[in-house]
């Protein structure tokens, strides 16, 4: 009986940790088809956002970008979230870690978070890619970057809204 009142306290805050941890949200099943989702125009970079940190219990955001050639994203550091790059049609010129190549139809790159990265469209042909982040999050500073006036965007304002997400320009 000793032994039983001695774990008691334990099993209760073993309990308790288990059901306050963002683990528990529940994420239900969601099929999207590929014309569906959130569509943002994010400084050229057409996403469409199919999986949000709502959907999935904050483990990952996923969109499509659809991207002229010549747009791209110049070299960054995430301090919060690793990403993994797929191409779907067409050619990305993409650099991780000082290591640049281009990535074509089927190809797969991941950048981890504290690792310079940067993508560029290359080529005649509008490029389609699937972007993952994880964990999410990335999905507000995308939505906060849609908002701001179209035209040249300006840098400064930018690299802060990106900067309180916890991205830098490197």
């Amino acid at each position: 009986m000793g032994l039983g009142i001695a774990l008691i306290p334990g099993i209760i805050k073993s309990q308790t940790s288990l059901s306050n941890n963002n683990y528990t949200t529940k994420s239900e099943p969601k099929i999207i088809k590929d014309e569906e989702g959130n569509v943002l125009n994010v400084i050229g970079d057409i996403q469409t956002h199919k999986l949000v940190g709502n959907d999935t219990g904050n483990q990952i955001v996923e969109w499509v970008d659809n991207v002229e050639p010549g747009v791209g994203i110049p070299p960054h550091i995430h301090t919060r979230e690793d990403e993994i790059f797929r191409v779907i049609i067409g050619q990305i010129e993409i650099m991780v870690g000082g290591k640049t190549t281009i990535l074509k139809e089927g190809d797969v790159a991941f950048a981890p978070k504290d690792i310079p990265h940067s993508w560029k469209v290359v080529g005649t042909v509008k490029a389609k890619m699937i972007t993952t982040a994880f964990p999410a999050g990335i999905e507000y500073m995308f939505m906060e970057l849609a908002e701001l006036p179209a035209g040249p965007p300006d840098f400064e304002k930018v690299s802060e809204i990106c900067k309180n997400h916890g991205i830098r320009f490197v």
